[in-house]
């Protein structure tokens, strides 16, 4: 299992900068350690002007895939799974993310935006989280916030695990938030 203080969740409500942050986080990252070995995706929203109509899985060496949409109306699609008004392309997802989150010996750290409902439709996925959590290497996820009393079974497994540290945003700390997840995962980073 992760050593205590190698998982990093980042909570808050939708659109309050999670995966701003993560993305930052791994910019500075990567500027203060080019060498820097890191597996993983986020998603972002993908907009028609400004209605958003979905959402797309990026890996971190820039390639994309539809996660969600709710504009895609094929037969296909039809029997995709929902969250709220969108459909979820489980293999699309899955045909990018998992190969991201094979764990490899030569791996510095794992980013994971976002572990929510959506990518919890693929059965694959969670068991693969589960299997970077228990390499030891260090992650950086995010996850949806609590709904009181709803909470999703695979999230409250992350924010319950022993080396979980859960960063909760709001507008007012984001900044600081960042910096305090940058300088903790650099420590991290360092120590053998």
């Amino acid at each position: 299992m992760a050593a205590a203080g190698k998982c990093f969740l980042v909570t808050g409500p939708a659109g309050i900068g999670k995966t701003t942050l993560i993305v930052r986080v791994l910019e500075t990252l990567r500027n203060s350690n080019p060498n820097l070995k890191v597996q993983g995706f986020y998603t972002r929203e993908i907009r028609e002007g400004t209605e958003r109509i979905g959402f797309e899985v990026v890996t971190l060496d820039g390639r994309t895939g539809l996660l969600a949409s709710n504009k895609i109306s094929s037969a296909q699609s039809l029997r995709w799974p929902t969250v709220g008004r969108y459909r979820v392309d489980v293999a699309s997802f899955e045909s990018l993310a998992l190969p991201e989150l094979q764990v490899r010996e030569d791996t510095d750290l794992f980013i994971i935006d976002e572990i929510g409902k959506m990518e919890l439709y693929s059965s694959s996925f969670f068991p693969a989280v589960l299997k970077v959590l228990q390499s030891n290497i260090p992650l950086l996820a995010s996850i949806p916030i609590t709904k009181v009393g709803r909470d999703i079974p695979g999230v409250a497994r992350m924010k319950n695990h022993p080396g979980a540290r859960v960063f909760t945003l709001d507008a007012n700390n984001r900044d600081a938030m960042r910096e305090q997840i940058f300088s903790l995962l650099a420590d991290v980073l360092q120590k053998p």
